[in-house]
């Protein structure tokens, strides 16, 4: 191996270490074993559409995508900022959602079964009143569909926006399909099948959006005052970029987005060139560091795919 090579695996190796700890945690091998060398029987092929998109870089920026749409739900919010510990925990909170994703698509089906039952079991606690005076609840059928919606959209379209090989029209139908399986375990009454009942779900839900005090809160923290060393801020703006780019308009508009930088918030013609070819930047650079050959989910058996 030439100094090059190596200079450049260890890069890789850095950048893959620093995304495990901040996405699975101190405990990150143990939940690797856990999820992809564990045996069992799984649900899903490794090429099922559901694993192409929930195993591949994209989720990183998709995720802050649906972070931000979910946010403009006031009542969701509400369940957010008063139960979910996200300004005093944000990185355990990531964990048990990667967690959570990881284990119900590629891990043993008991796993992901029991990992389902404590998130009822916790779903039951999530209940209290909204600033407006509104009740809301976390087994609330309607807060459930619309967290489900928002989340699937976000993964499926930033999977497609930077995916090598993104999904067929088919696929994607098969993809939407093959969460709802989730979806009806943690309470979501007729979930989308398709990606045409997915885009008429979500719409379903404007009338409701608002920019409620919460949701800036929630743009705030992730935009401008992320839980981050100042060295790894760019890489993490490179995605935010990407995401803010991949939301609606309507849901730009509400939260008022601009791409947070050191040099000061862009000018929007500028955000609307540059985001895009960020976004693919960031998460090129995240594929790259997860395609490290040492990551335990890249080992011959495991169920991850790339």
């Amino acid at each position: 191996m030439t100094p090059l090579h190596r200079l450049s695996s260890a890069a890789r190796g850095r950048l893959n270490e620093a995304l495990r700890r901040r996405v699975a945690g101190p405990d990150a091998e143990r939940r690797a074993r856990a999820i992809w060398l564990a045996p069992g029987e799984r649900r899903f092929a490794a090429d099922d559409p559901i694993c192409r998109v929930h195993g591949h870089a994209g989720m990183y920026a998709g995720g802050v995508r649906a972070l931000l749409l979910q946010s403009l739900h006031p009542l969701a919010m509400a369940g957010v900022g008063e139960h979910s510990g996200f300004r005093g925990d944000p990185w355990g909170r990531l964990q048990r959602t990667s967690e959570f994703l990881a284990m119900t698509t590629f891990g043993p089906v008991e796993g992901a079964q029991r990992i389902l039952d404590r998130i009822n079991r916790v779903h039951m606690t999530v209940v209290g009143t909204a600033a407006d005076g509104r009740p809301y609840s976390a087994t609330d059928p309607h807060l459930l569909r619309w967290v489900h919606v928002a989340e699937i959209d976000s993964f499926l379209t930033a999977h497609q926006r930077y995916s090598r090989t993104p999904l067929t029209d088919a696929e994607a139908d098969r993809y939407v399909d093959q969460t709802a399986w989730v979806a009806g375990e943690l309470g979501v009454p007729d979930p989308p099948r398709t990606v045409a009942d997915l885009h008429a779900q979500l719409r379903s839900f404007e009338p409701e959006l608002e920019t409620s005090r919460g949701a800036r809160d929630v743009a705030r923290f992730l935009l401008a005052e992320p839980p981050l060393p100042w060295v790894a801020r760019p890489g993490f703006w490179m995605l935010v970029a990407g995401a803010l780019e991949m939301l609606p308009d309507h849901a730009r508009d509400l939260l008022d987005l601009h791409l947070p930088s050191p040099l000061g918030p862009l000018e929007e013609p500028l955000l609307r060139y540059a985001a895009g070819p960020l976004g693919a930047l960031g998460t090129a650079a995240v594929g790259w560091a997860l395609a490290d050959p040492t990551d335990l989910r890249n080992a011959e058996g495991s169920s991850a795919v790339g």
